[in-house]
């Protein structure tokens, strides 16, 4: 998702809104006197915060009040809810460049399999075919895990659309409908359904995946998974993004709190990864064909070469390849740089 560059939060800031948390009014002066700084500098590092989709009221005589403050991330709340907390290593930061690359540069230190990084705020955060991926404070879900294998890198085919099929279950857990997926690596709202009935047509991006594996063919190897998924979206921010785009807010009463939802991916990833490291992607082909929006839906494709491809959606092959029946026969496509729409 591209949008217009927004600064990053100071460390001030942070403090700050933590502060503000409890939804009441905090005098300027007060602020200033807790975090030992002067009132000018409280003033400066609340300046703009509705560029991070949050609504902040300075009233004088009374000071600031924070309206819906964030969810704020947790690694003690997210433990105590997994199942199996050991297989974890979970950190969460207030800003970094992007998790992923934060993660993929600790891989080379040796950082065990298991490892998870959640951070509050991306000033570069990456999405697929050079996309950026962007939110607020609070109110979106941004991470990346690490897993290692000890196959190779030819043996990671599917991994992607598997992802897919862990964040499914997990919402379908959780109540969310009209979900779906898109090959090869995004979640849409808005028409699509989660039991894999017919669909409507999909009107907005609800979460996306971005894989970056090393290692050798033979092996070993490993993925830095990288998820972001937005949970409700302030229109300051989806303004700024340029292709359709929805929340979990749209489709769910209330939507669950953050670090549980985390907990619930988490839990859901580890037991599709057990799996793929054993069996692959086939064995959960059938049910990603289930949850697929475009399945024996009409398709076109634009291609590297920008020519465009149509047909029919058919399925996906065991490496995860989209089948598309064509008028010159089913065609087999990999993710590769092609983009994927509804006829």
């Amino acid at each position: 998702m591209k949008v217009t560059e927004t600064s990053n939060p100071k460390p001030l800031t942070f403090s700050l809104l933590r502060l503000l948390t409890d939804g009441e009014f905090h005098s300027g002066e007060v602020l200033a006197k807790q975090l030992g700084v002067s009132r000018a500098s409280v003033n400066i590092a609340l300046n703009d915060t509705g560029q991070y989709g949050l609504t902040l009221f300075s009233v004088r005589g009374r000071g600031y009040r924070l309206v819906e403050a964030p969810q704020w991330l947790d690694a003690k709340k997210i433990n105590d809810w997994l199942k199996m907390p050991d297989n974890f290593h979970i950190e969460t930061a207030e800003t970094a460049i992007s998790s992923n690359t934060v993660l993929l540069q600790r891989a080379a230190l040796g950082a065990s399999s298991g490892s998870v990084l959640a951070v509050e705020w991306q000033s570069a955060g990456r999405g697929r075919l050079g996309r950026t991926w962007h939110s607020g404070l609070g109110n979106a879900l941004t991470f990346s895990l690490l897993w290692r294998f000890k196959f190779g890198l030819s043996g990671l085919s599917g991994l992607s659309l598997a992802v897919g099929v862990a964040m499914m279950r997990a919402l379908v857990k959780l109540g969310a409908e009209n979900v779906g997926l898109k090959w090869p690596n995004d979640l849409l709202t808005g028409g699509a359904k989660s039991s894999g009935n017919s669909v409507n047509q999909p009107q907005g991006k609800l979460a996306g995946i971005l894989i970056e594996a090393q290692g050798d063919m033979l092996g070993p190897s490993l993925v830095v998974i990288g998820i972001g998924m937005n949970l409700r979206l302030p229109q300051a921010v989806m303004k700024r993004i340029d292709q359709p785009v929805s929340d979990l807010a749209q489709f769910m009463a209330k939507p669950p709190e953050r670090n549980y939802l985390l907990a619930m991916l988490l839990q859901e990833l580890a037991e599709m990864l057990t799996v793929f490291a054993e069996q692959g992607f086939a064995p959960l082909r059938a049910e990603w064909e289930s949850y697929h929006v475009y399945q024996d839906r009409k398709v076109k494709m634009l291609l590297p070469d920008n020519t465009e491809v149509s047909g029919v959606v058919r399925g996906v092959t065991d490496a995860g390849a989209l089948r598309v029946e064509t008028k010159q026969g089913v065609q087999v496509f990999h993710a590769g740089e092609i983009s994927l729409r509804e006829a």
